[in-house]
């Protein structure tokens, strides 16, 4: 590729509309980027910390121990933490009402772990529909860099009574870059997005595992009261 086809050359030498398509294109390729780094660390940190916990509820540590730890580190806790926490927080404050029934105490604990499960979730699946559109939107953006690119080039040389591949080239060349920078912002934003979305459903399927084995537990030490008699 000569000097005057270089990809700078190109775009520099492209219309206002279709400079614009690239620099949108570009801004998107670079925030698409930082969340997908964003998303890979914050994913990373939550599994690390659902790990110890899970270490350390299966270690043999009371439950009211846990739920005191949990209390403390509840700016810094994982969201295994935090739902068990709920459960915990709800089936207490049910029994200081001296709600003996065992459903009632059961349905409350479970509630307030499937709410904090969705919370937690949400807050999982930030930046995701970002990566999602960025992944269906930029290479249409591009496309349209690129027809506008191609009309404006095919104006310019309607007024040329001698057309060859070397007037028409630099015209199209530069419309191109548009399509090559969509697909540039795009396909990083798909590969990432089905992996988040797939990391995002272990963590999810290990967090409603989670909540089915506290409430066994639960109903356990239940079923333990209610034969001492107590």
């Amino acid at each position: 590729m000569n000097q005057d086809l270089s990809i700078l050359q190109l775009v520099l030498g492209a219309s206002f509309v279709v400079q614009a398509v690239m620099l949108l294109l570009l801004l998107v390729s670079v925030t698409s980027w930082a969340a997908i780094f964003r998303k890979l660390f914050s994913l990373k940190r939550v599994n690390a910390l659902d790990e110890a916990f899970e270490r350390e509820f299966w270690s043999g540590t009371s439950l009211n121990d846990l739920f005191a730890a949990a209390a403390q580190n509840a700016r810094t806790a994982g969201p295994m933490e935090r739902i068990f926490a709920s459960g915990m927080r709800e089936y207490q404050k049910l029994r200081e009402r001296r709600i003996t029934d065992a459903g009632t105490l059961m349905d409350g604990a479970r509630r307030a772990m499937r709410a904090s499960f969705q919370r937690e979730l949400d807050v999982i699946e930030t930046h995701l529909s970002f990566l999602a559109s960025v992944a269906s939107v930029s290479p249409y953006v591009g496309l349209f860099g690129t027809v506008w690119g191609i009309m404006h080039a095919f104006t310019g040389l309607g007024a040329l009574q001698q057309v060859t591949l070397a007037t028409v080239a630099p015209g199209i060349a530069e419309a191109l870059v548009a399509t090559a920078l969509g697909l540039f912002a795009a396909i990083p934003a798909v590969v990432a997005y089905n992996r988040f979305a797939r990391d995002i459903d272990r963590v999810a399927i290990r967090l409603e595992t989670f909540i089915e084995e506290f409430s066994n537990i639960l109903q356990r030490n239940l079923g333990a009261q209610s034969a001492s008699g107590r």
